[in-house]
């Protein structure tokens, strides 16, 4: 973020109260924001674990809910036993067996619907195969695929059967998958012959093997996704396709009970201020903390489509994309490709084609779109967005505004939320319906969080 955006944003004062249209039947008033930030300031672990019960299936329910004699390593539910991916899907199979889970936009505008129990069997076909390879319960797998449904069916498989997963974003290159699965101590590689992008195809497969050639590495096998049709070198006894994995495994499996503290998965950060680190987040308190804080920023309901355009290589992927909606019961869409190809509009036109509801992406993305002009978006049918959404970098009011207006119509509140790789899921964001929203502003701490403003020894100048 350069000088003259902090200086427009410190500058800003342009305020926008909830519209009519936003706050009646948001899922949260006003006085229900007050009445939960004020439980979780009385009670703090009381709180959690209200939540904590209410929203999520429990194999064998916690006693304790926040350890902190290891700070500041915590542990929450330590002594409760969970499943992510139980949670996710077999929950919603339960209620809603055929509630589309996934909508997929290919690049070449092909379209896949994938219902809850479809999304069921999938996983379970891929975890048994994983357990026909030999994974347990605590080993790391590296996932380096392209946006897809596949992406998300090795993450919760990976969950179901307590293997813990690492997806390297599919734009990395081989040095930096390298690096990854040697720090992780991978057993396995799941990837793809390639990826479309922006009218070319990505090498993923060539990449593995680049990453992979000429050191003592742990790796076992590599699993290939046929996706491009590209020719691809396989290695006897190393490599196999996913369908041959799949195609004899039972559509059946059973969810692993795990500690709440499991590892859930381990992520990268980008190195952007040296080598990157490998942050890991457990299962029980970050399944909760991406479900609630879904439902309460993004104010679903059962009939919206909610499109967070994050890859899945990103923590923002992981949560608003593979475990918080669908822990929700949520209709997501996944688009495979570019935003501007084959042309300007496709964002739009996807947006237009799939009813999408609740539209959550990065202000570099909105910057970039805002550039071709207003006619591009002013083409497509948009009125059935409700909500948009901005994460990853703050916005700068020009774009807000050009968020707000062009695309929101001046009727879609937006949520600018404010976290990073290590909290997990957002901290700070307004709620639709609720607070008045500030163009460059990620307004207020979310129910359960504290926020201070420190200075660089870490000393508080201000409270919010």
């Amino acid at each position: 973020m350069n000088d003259k955006t902090i200086d427009s944003i410190l500058e800003e004062t342009r305020q926008f109260p909830p519209s009519k249209e936003s706050s009646t039947g948001a899922n949260i008033t006003k006085e229900e924001l007050e009445q939960l930030k004020k439980q979780a300031s009385d009670d703090y672990e009381g709180f959690w674990a209200q939540l904590a019960k209410e929203n999520l299936y429990w194999f064998k329910e916690f006693t304790t809910v926040l350890n902190e004699e290891n700070a500041p390593n915590y542990e929450w539910f330590g002594d409760g036993e969970i499943n992510v991916s139980y949670n996710c899907l077999d929950k919603n199979v339960e209620s809603s067996p055929n509630k589309t889970a996934i909508i997929f936009e290919a690049e070449n505008g092909d379209t896949r619907r994938i219902s809850y129990k479809e999304l069921l069997e999938e996983v379970s076909l891929f975890a048994n195969g994983l357990l026909s390879l030999g994974v347990e319960t605590g080993d790391r797998v590296i996932i380096y695929m392209p946006m897809s449904p596949e992406a998300v069916v090795a993450m919760q498989a990976c969950a179901r059967i307590g293997a813990i997963h690492s997806v390297v974003f599919g734009g990395f290159s081989s040095n930096a998958l390298k690096d990854r699965i040697d720090d992780a101590k991978a057993k396995i590689v799941i990837t793809a012959d390639g990826a479309f992008r922006g009218g070319k195809t990505i090498p993923l497969k060539q990449a593995t093997d680049n990453a992979l050639k000429d050191w003592n590495h742990s790796i076992e096998h590599v699993i290939v996704l046929k996706r491009t049709g590209e020719s691809v070198s396989i290695l006897e006894g190393r490599d196999l396709w996913w369908k041959d994995l799949i195609k004899n495994q039972n559509k059946e499996s059973t969810p692993v009970p795990l500690s709440s503290e499991h590892p859930l998965f381990i992520l990268y950060t980008s190195g952007s201020t040296g080598k990157p680190k490998g942050i890991q987040h457990s299962s029980g308190g970050y399944l909760l903390h991406a479900k609630m804080t879904f439902k309460w920023i993004f104010d679903i309901k059962d009939s919206d489509v909610f499109w967070c355009t994050a890859d899945v290589g990103w923590v923002t992927g992981h949560t608003y994309v593979t475990y918080g909606p669908l822990a929700a019961g949520a209709t997501i869409l996944i688009y495979e490709g570019a935003p501007t190809y084959p042309h300007g509009g496709r964002f739009w036109e996807i947006c237009e084609k799939h009813q999408v509801s609740l539209f959550y992406t990065a202000p570099t993305a909105i910057r970039a779109l805002m550039k071709l002009g207003d006619d591009i978006p002013n083409k497509y049918d948009l009125s059935n967005l409700r909500l948009l959404g901005t994460v990853g970098e703050p916005i700068n009011p020009e774009a807000w505004m050009w968020y707000h207006t062009v695309i929101g119509k001046e009727k879609c509140p937006i949520v600018d939320t404010w976290w990073q790789t290590e909290t997990g899921a957002a901290m700070i964001s307004p709620l639709p319906g609720v607070t008045a929203t500030k163009p460059g502003s990620c307004t207020q701490a979310l129910p359960g969080i504290s926020v201070d403003i420190v200075d660089e020894g870490a000393n508080p100048e201000r409270s919010t």
